[in-house]
């Protein structure tokens, strides 16, 4: 009898324990009261993520299948001040709860809560409490200095919907032997989709595949207080040479360029011609409903002497707005409403018949463009890739520029978005939430649609005397061959309004006893001995670029003295970057980053946020936490 009653608590204990309900909400900007689509939440139970979700266009949000406890709820959208909501008690009844966040502008603390409303939903019976909070929960930080790393077959990790999306094979620079290759020459331009894409992969509760980690997109998503060019240079440079933070016995160099910033009231005519993707596979709501969500803020923006017109592609090409002012915005806005999703993909139709448009409404000296938005499945249309590549050069040498921008999840064709858009004059950017959309087609609109410099290529000679070894982090489909860099025939990337880039290389000290190369000594190469009158000189750089209308280069040189500062030392700017550069690193699975863990990285950004008046950088932060709380193989 006593065996039997034993079994029978033990059997109530373990049912209640594992009982499972679900946690239901809304979310909101807490002043507008407007909901936030796409807002990105993790439930956490101790220091374990146990589910996550994004709001829907309504705001709405549910983590389903939770079992008793008391949990932390963690929100982050891009532009608001990431909250987080503890002491959530989850018994056998569903909890609502109604959250709100802040612009990021309003400069509150770190993590605040600034609304918070629950309602317990049982029996019928509903009864509401109001809790507010300005305490910031207590980050996970994980700090011990052995590697966490894991496989992309972790089982932490959830499994991943069966995908169609592709991605370019990339293989990470090497490192280089100045001795034989001093010379390292490669193209620049400002294309942001892959840190956008890799977010979308966190917030999943996956690890991106690697070849979707670009690790220069990474870094130049961000925006760093470089200065503002002088004179009628369009863009300033500025270089600094410090401590490697993953390998102490290595160097260094961050070498950034700031774009002149032009307002885009300031600007010449635009005349743009919206290409949108209408096929079946765009119908869902974070695809051609975050499309309309985009172009209706960009029509917002336009001045009367601007024109705008809608091509959509899917079975068949067509226009369904003719050529319109900007003054007419309500018939603008009405056309991008009644867009819908249906049919097959004619990308390559699509394509001819807005460059058709385009051209007929050309602007001289203006802002030609068209901006394609799609998930990237063409499959229908010009018959071969190659003829999409020659059609869009063509243009391109015409004044038509192409700006790409990716949408949705399970069908990306990465690789082709990314190849329009540098074959086109333009930018590749992934819009992956509302803010997103904003920051696109708002905050950015004139980098996104003004070239202040084309065909923009950089040459960094290395000194044998003062360097061993170097290699570029990143930039690796965009390296050009060295006769390329003074070629004003060959294509390379765009510099838009305001834009900055940001390079690195590590390098391998000249008095270094590492061998890295297995080329024998060459007997007729010079000696770097007989350089040591230079050895005051790191490397020089040199940058070719076009003005938008010029079909001949103009050359800017500057060099890097040897004078390397200890990384403590280096500026806010050097310290992020390279602390979003060891994050893609690590996401790439980089035999480089040696002992370097996700604790290094959260401890370098946080230490180098700054002022993140966008959240941006926040948001980053809470990136990298996830990824180490899910990667712990």
């Amino acid at each position: 009898m006593i065996r039997t009653l034993l079994t029978l608590i033990l059997f109530i204990s373990l049912t209640a324990t594992h009982a499972q309900s679900s946690i239901k909400g809304t979310i909101s900007d807490v002043q507008t009261k407007e909901p936030l689509a796409f807002t990105n939440l993790i439930l956490v139970l101790d220091t374990t993520i146990v589910s996550r979700t994004q709001s829907d266009f309504d705001g709405n949000f549910v983590f389903q299948n939770i079992r008793s406890g008391t949990y932390i709820i963690k929100a982050s959208f891009v532009g608001y001040q990431p909250i987080a909501v503890t002491d959530i008690i989850v018994g056998s009844s569903t909890k609502f709860i109604e959250l709100s966040m802040s612009p990021s502008s309003l400069q509150l603390n770190a993590v605040v809560i600034t609304a918070y409303k629950q309602k317990l939903i049982d029996k019928g019976n509903t009864t509401v409490k109001q809790t507010v909070s300005r305490k910031g929960l207590r980050s996970m930080r994980f700090r011990s200095k052995a590697k966490i790393r894991g496989s992309r077959s972790n089982p932490n990790y959830a499994t991943p919907a069966p995908s169609n999306e592709t991605y370019s094979a990339i293989t990470d620079n090497q490192f280089k032997d100045v001795a034989f290759d001093p010379l390292s020459t490669f193209s620049i331009d400002v294309d942001k989709a892959s840190y956008t894409n890799v977010r979308r992969y966190i917030n999943s509760g996956q690890l991106p595949p690697k070849d979707a980690v670009r690790i220069e997109e990474m870094i130049n998503y961000f925006d760093y207080d470089y200065p503002q060019p002088e004179g009628e240079q369009p863009f300033s440079i500025t270089t600094e040479f410090t401590e490697c933070p993953w390998d102490s016995s290595h160097k260094l160099v961050h070498i950034a360029i700031q774009g002149k910033k032009i307002e885009f009231d300031n600007t010449s005519a635009s005349n743009l011609v919206f290409l949108i993707d209408v096929s079946g596979s765009m119908s869902d709501p974070n695809k051609l409903g975050l499309v309309k969500t985009g172009l209706h803020l960009l029509v917002d923006q336009l001045r009367p002497q601007d024109q705008v017109a809608i091509v959509v592609y899917a079975g068949a090409a067509g226009l369904v707005l003719p050529s319109t002012s900007g003054e007419n915005k309500i018939e603008i806005h009405d056309a991008i409403e009644n867009l819908s999703a249906g049919g097959s993909t004619a990308g390559g139709a699509g394509i001819q018949l807005a460059y058709k448009v385009a051209k007929k409404h050309f602007i001289q000296d203006g802002n030609n463009r068209i901006i394609l938005a799609s998930d990237g499945d063409f499959n229908v249309g010009i018959s071969s890739h190659e003829g999409l590549i020659k059609l869009i050069e063509e243009k391109r040498n015409q004044g038509i520029f192409l700006t790409v921008l990716g949408f949705g999840t399970g069908n990306i064709k990465d690789a082709t978005m990314e190849q329009l858009a540098d074959k086109g004059n333009g930018n590749y950017n992934y819009i992956d939430n509302a803010l997103e959309a904003k920051k696109v087609f708002v905050t950015e609109l004139g980098g996104n649609l003004i070239t202040i410099a084309k065909d923009v290529k950089v040459q960094v000679e290395f000194n044998a005397a003062a360097v061993k070894g170097y290699r570029l982090i990143g930039y690796v489909n965009r390296n050009l061959n060295n006769e390329d860099f003074n070629d004003d025939l060959k294509d390379a990337g765009e510099i838009g309004s305001g834009h900055n880039v940001t390079m690195m290389y590590e390098i391998i000290p000249a008095e270094s006893d590492e061998e890295f190369s297995d080329i024998d000594p060459l007997k007729y190469h010079k000696d770097p001995e007989s350089l040591k009158e230079l050895n005051d000189e790191v490397l020089t750089i040199k940058f070719r670029y076009k003005e938008p209308k010029a079909s001949r280069s103009k050359l800017i040189t500057e060099i890097l003295y040897n004078e390397p500062v200890p990384f403590i030392q280096a500026s806010d700017n050097c310290k992020f970057s390279a602390s979003v550069a060891s994050f893609g690193m690590l996401l790439r699975d980089s035999e480089y980053t040696g002992n370097y863990a996700y604790s290094d990285v959260i401890e370098l950004a946080q230490n180098s946020k700054g002022s993140d008046n966008d959240g941006s950088r926040s948001e980053f932060i809470q990136l990298v936490e996830m990824v180490a709380v899910l990667d712990r193989n």
